[in-house]
């Protein structure tokens, strides 16, 4: 997921904050302006770009080979159930699962999934979640096939933690849950904004009016 909204950041970051002799950047299409950007900040560490699907086990193994760590962040991000049943799932869960088989055979030691506080819900019973954290005891019975295959795509991270590597060693992998993420560059933002642009100005609630959440600047 290199070349979305979150993926572009993380490689800034990385090349800003971390010294590291390559970084890999896999995804369906990389830009070249993205690539071009990354220039003044990029140093000695080399850029290498993997295009293909997250769906193909050969194209995930070929970029995993030599790597110490995958971070996950690709999926298909759909809250309304517009995209097909076996797409989304295909994307967000099978191409999660294949991903965690790649890195098994080619001895990644690392796993960083980025998962979504979707999957705590809301609930059938749209129950609120007052302060919540990894620990809260939660009836999450989740609704849309986003959230649902989200979870599954967790659930198999958080298994596949500790499975032996080809080398005997073992994965170490790990879930995130961001809460809403917003920033330069986010389409979910720009097409909300422009709603509310056409609605003369004044945005539309997405929740109920007491419902208190704690967005993520993407930067």
């Amino acid at each position: 997921g290199a070349g979305g909204f979150l993926g572009k950041r993380l490689v800034r970051l990385l090349l800003e904050e971390e010294r590291m002799a390559e970084i890999r950047l896999l995804d369906k299409h990389i830009q070249l302006q993205l690539l071009q950007s990354l220039e003044d900040c990029r140093g000695d560490t080399k850029l290498t770009v993997f295009e293909g699907d997250i769906r193909d086990a050969d194209f995930l193994r070929k970029s995993c080979r030599g790597a110490s760590i995958v971070f996950h962040i690709a999926s298909i991000i759909d809250i309304f159930d517009a995209v097909e049943y076996s797409e989304i799932y295909g994307v967000n869960v099978r191409g999660t699962q294949l991903l965690l088989e790649a890195c098994i055979q080619e001895n990644v030691v690392s796993f960083i999934y980025t998962s979504t506080i979707e999957v705590m819900g809301p609930n059938s019973k749209r129950e609120p979640i007052i302060k919540g954290s990894e620990d809260t005891v939660y009836d999450c019975t989740l609704k849309f096939t986003y959230s649902k295959t989200k979870k599954e795509a967790e659930q198999r991270t958080l298994q596949a933690h500790s499975e032996v590597l080809q080398n005997g060693g073992r994965l170490a992998t790990c879930a995130l849950r961001p809460m809403y993420i917003y920033g330069e560059g986010c389409r979910f933002l720009l097409g909300h904004m422009g709603d509310g642009i056409q609605n003369k100005d004044v945005l539309y609630r997405m929740s109920l009016p007491e419902a208190k959440v704690n967005p993520v600047y993407v930067g």
